[in-house]
């Protein structure tokens, strides 16, 4: 009997002394889990620290490449161009390098004009901050201009809007066809897609966003509400009370979380467009299209807060009046189109020159672009060209109108707090 009680005794002091181990196992691990958490905690904040870096050299990057960026883009020939062509080939158009293009004049007529960077003859060189051609894919566009789309989550307005005659391709860069695919979806729906996934990665980091769209159009000088049919409104471009910006009067505004919702908007926007048929395009847009995303982020964890706007436009395209065809309705909208343009080239001349008066009120456009044109925001133009040799003297004009872009200087974007 007392071997069984002595062996029992020798079990649970065993029992005693494995508890007690255990014990002391427990308050290690505890001790190595707490300095594992002051790790993670320090790293974290490391990281942090380390965005915030992120953030402020990635703009400066920006601001060193210049503030009004221009990229061309020469769209391919369609299957019923090249099937009118004398070739499947654009022989007018000579790519030099990724930044550079030579536009010739392959007629026997004289073109009778004269360029700064013209290498005689009738050849004449451009140069940009990039130039596509034709075989360039949707997602390669939108590449060069992803970095661009991030600084609105830091805090900044970035404008990016296309250029170009009727029928060069600026609604296909921008929206993309009727029924996009992985491939062939325009840079609107991308720069949304990313500014979500960048906000979902930088909630982790402490970072919640608010999102607000708006789509309209500037049609006859008169603005209209894309996602909302009721033409009885009127909307006017007023300045914000203690900002440095402009909003439209009566504009439907919608909260949006997710990249469905905006899809939607932009199809209801596409539907509403202003289009019609001229000689130079049988779909031209008739109107200037202005999506504008505003963005309000604040982070719990570093106490930072930050807005930003994104407006990305498509212009209606540029056609002299004698190609278009035009007549009655038609013929009014070209008119209200190139005087737009028109104005949008004195606001660059005028900035270009640092003018002490900017006309940016003698045309919507400008009026509603003032602060993207010669104010705090990073712009990127599109100049979209026709890859069509009738269309040689239109192709001359935009070039050139773009070389007097890339050349403005609109000074340095600010962070809006």
């Amino acid at each position: 009997m007392s071997a069984e009680l002595q062996a029992t005794k020798m079990n649970l002091d065993q029992k005693i002394n494995d508890n007690i181990k255990k014990d002391q196992e427990i308050v290690e691990l505890r001790k190595v889990l707490e300095e594992h958490q002051l790790t993670i905690e320090s790293k974290e904040m490391k990281i942090r620290e380390d965005e915030s870096i992120r953030r402020k050299l990635h703009n400066t990057i920006q601001e060193l490449k210049g503030n009004i960026r221009v990229f061309c883009r020469v769209r391919p020939l369609l299957t019923n161009e090249i099937a009118n062509a004398k070739s499947a080939e654009i022989e007018h158009i000579n790519f030099l390098d990724s930044s550079k293009l030579e536009l010739e004049k392959l007629s026997d007529a004289n073109p009778n004009e004269s360029m700064l960077s013209t290498r005689g003859g009738n050849k004449f060189d451009f140069q940009f901050d990039k130039v596509f051609k034709p075989t360039a894919m949707q997602t390669e566009v939108f590449e060069e201009i992803s970095q661009l789309v991030q600084s609105v989550l830091d805090g900044y307005n970035v404008c990016i809007f296309a250029y170009g005659q009727t029928g060069s391709g600026k609604t296909y860069t921008m929206e993309g066809p009727e029924s996009p695919d992985n491939v062939t979806t325009g840079m609107i729906p991308r720069a949304v897609m990313q500014v979500f996934q960048e906000a979902s990665t930088l909630k982790k980091k402490g970072w919640e966003y608010t999102m607000e769209a708006s789509f309209m159009e500037i049609y006859n000088e008169t603005i209209r509400d894309l996602l909302n049919s009721d033409t009885s409104l009127k909307h006017e471009v007023k300045k914000l009370k203690g900002e440095d910006d402009v909003e439209v009067s009566n504009m439907t505004v919608c909260t949006v979380s997710e990249q469905a919702q905006v899809n939607k908007l932009l199809k209801t926007a596409s539907k509403n467009r202003a289009v019609g048929a001229t000689n130079c395009n049988e779909r031209s847009s008739r109107s200037h299209s202005v999506f504008r995303l505003r963005i309000t982020g604040s982070n719990t964890l570093t106490d930072e807060s930050c807005k930003g706007t994104l407006n990305l436009v498509d212009l209606a395209g540029s056609e002299r009046l004698k190609d278009s065809g035009s007549s009655g309705q038609r013929l009014e909208e070209t008119k209200k189109i190139n005087s737009s343009l028109s104005t949008l080239g004195q606001v660059i001349t005028a900035i270009a020159s640092k003018d002490s008066h900017i006309p940016y009120r003698n045309s919507r456009l400008t009026y509603l672009l003032q602060n993207s044109l010669g104010g705090n925001s990073k712009t990127l133009m599109f100049v979209n060209v026709s890859p069509k040799e009738e269309h040689w003297s239109e192709t001359l004009n935009s070039l050139r109108f773009a070389t007097k872009v890339n050349q403005c200087n609109i000074g340095t974007a600010k962070k809006k707090m």
